[in-house]
């Protein structure tokens, strides 16, 4: 497909504008001297309508939750309501400045102030901080409030516990936030070691990031053990929220002894998640650390609401202004509209889907842990290498059946977790969609042991055909001058790269 600009036909208009009855006004007058060039810009000369249908089909090669399912483990790829869509996009809202005077804002700050209490019941907290930007900065931040606290209380204590089956981004975290991070392996079970955290947990530690259920869907057996250890010796239980899909009106992470809650708004909560977003991975606490939150929160005088700075102990900063406040409406609006039972069935079913397709299709991948999950399933395609067979080539044959494929090759932990699969359907998925998925996996199982060229040289119905995975993200293709200058450089056969 060319680019807009090779559609570009000179003297071609997209629009016409009447005649400037202002003869006497010079319009560089009107304009600030940086705004101005004399030198002419390169513009494509296209019409309205090569515009309409040139983004039109380019929107088309895309796919997302609006397509069909997207069961990336890990990562909870829901349907966005479009009502939360709509309610965020009122005139109120998209023209409230950040430095507008509080008294002319008070719907908004209103809103923050009530999302806040809702969000405390839901997990167990008492007070939140709406000013991370995103799932790793809000780890970051939960991190500078755990230092701060010991800071604060003259306790140098350097060291923080990340298992093997955490989030991805909680060790990059865990450093940036000042501390060395200690890797703690997980049992045979897949789930937090007991005896190990007992050994490595002491009075140089701050604590224990953990999910629960962890990245590879399990539920930890030993949580009342693990909060015994950690809060023991005096350290810190940080919530990573990645996984509160499958907890819902179930169990609250403050209930069961986290400090610290992180929550994804843009997983768990229904907003546009990865390119829909923007993202908000927002922190909540318990009463003891609420000083050292990031400032400022909003506050109620019982006649006003207005920001507060938290005080002195504060971690300072972190965003400017009110965080990402259109994402912080859309998760609003979802959770009035689920109410409490809404809540508890949205985590039934995710985790009903996710043992559906665990059983389903167990016969054909071999479980990581064959026991019962959570919202998501991590199935190995460790058994297909026999036939010459990766669990990418797996990933790429599903494209062929017009599905998003799943993780792969994460978690990467060996040796119950190689060639990882790793499913999370979420509740806004049918059964009927969850069948198609599930056929489709079973046919590829079969075409791997029977024809397994299939697989090695999938996908083969999709624009682009397989491709180099690291050069793809450096330089991606972007026209047919690409396609043949790659085919030269690294001697790519027709097939290989397609348009």
């Amino acid at each position: 497909m060319k680019l807009i600009f090779e559609k570009s036909v000179k003297a071609r208009d997209g629009y016409s504008l009447p005649k400037d009855l202002f003869d006497e006004v010079n319009t560089k007058d009107c304009i600030p001297e940086y705004a101005v060039s004399d030198s002419k810009k390169v513009l494509s000369e296209v019409s309205e309508v090569d515009v309409i249908r040139h983004f039109t089909k380019l929107s088309k090669f895309n796919y997302g939750v609006d397509d069909g399912l997207y069961p990336l483990g890990s990562c909870t790829m829901k349907y966005n309501p479009k009502v939360t869509e709509k309610l965020a996009s009122l005139d109120n809202f998209i023209y409230a400045h950040p430095l507008a005077p509080e008294e002319t804002v008070q719907g908004c700050l209103e809103l923050m102030y009530d999302l806040n209490k809702l969000l405390c019941e839901v997990t167990g907290v008492d007070q939140y901080t709406m000013a991370p930007a995103a799932g790793a900065h809000g780890e970051l931040t939960g991190v500078l409030i755990m230092r701060q606290h010991f800071v604060d209380h003259d306790d140098k204590r350097h060291k923080l516990l990340v298992p093997d089956s955490a989030h991805g981004t909680n060790p990059a975290s865990a450093t940036m936030g000042g501390f060395k991070m200690i890797e703690l392996k997980s049992n045979e079970r897949g789930t937090v070691d007991i005896r190990r955290l007992e050994e490595l947990m002491d009075e140089d530690t701050a604590g224990l990031m953990l999910n629960d259920p962890n990245t590879v869907g399990l539920y930890d057996e030993g949580m009342q053990d693990i909060e015994s250890i950690v809060h023991g010796k005096g350290g810190l239980l940080y919530y990573d929220g990645a996984n509160l899909n499958a907890s819902f009106e179930i169990v609250r992470p403050g209930d069961a002894g986290f400090d610290i809650v992180h929550l994804n708004l843009h997983k768990t909560f229904s907003t546009p998640h990865g390119g829909g977003g923007p993202g908000s991975g927002i922190i909540g606490v318990k009463e003891f650390l609420i000083p050292y939150l990031p400032t400022p929160i909003v506050a109620f005088d019982g006649e006003k609401y207005y920001f507060s700075d938290v005080g002195e102990k504060s971690i300072g900063r972190v965003r400017a202004f009110w965080g990402n406040f259109l994402v912080l409406i859309k998760s609003y609006a979802w959770i009035l509209s689920m109410g409490p039972d809404g809540l508890r069935n949205v985590s039934e079913t995710s985790v009903i889907n996710a043992n559906y397709v665990l059983a389903k299709l167990k016969k054909y991948y071999r479980p990581a842990y064959d026991r019962y999950c959570g919202h998501e399933c991590v199935l190995t395609g460790r058994d297909y290498k026999k036939y010459g067979i990766k669990t990418l080539d797996i990933a790429k044959r599903l494209m062929d059946y017009g599905f998003h494929p799943p993780t792969i090759y994460f978690p990467h932990f060996e040796p119950y977790a190689e060639e990882t699969i790793m499913v999370e359907p979420p509740e806004s998925e049918s059964k009927e969609v969850i069948d198609e998925f599930i056929d489709a996996m079973i046919k590829i199982s079969n075409e791997a042991k029977t024809n397994p060229d299939l697989l090695t040289g999938a996908p083969h119905n999709t624009r682009i055909r397989r491709v180099d995975d690291v050069l793809a993200v450096k330089r991606p293709i972007l026209n047919y001058g690409d396609e043949l200058k790659l085919k030269d450089e690294l001697k790519y056969k027709d097939e290989d790269i397609n348009f």
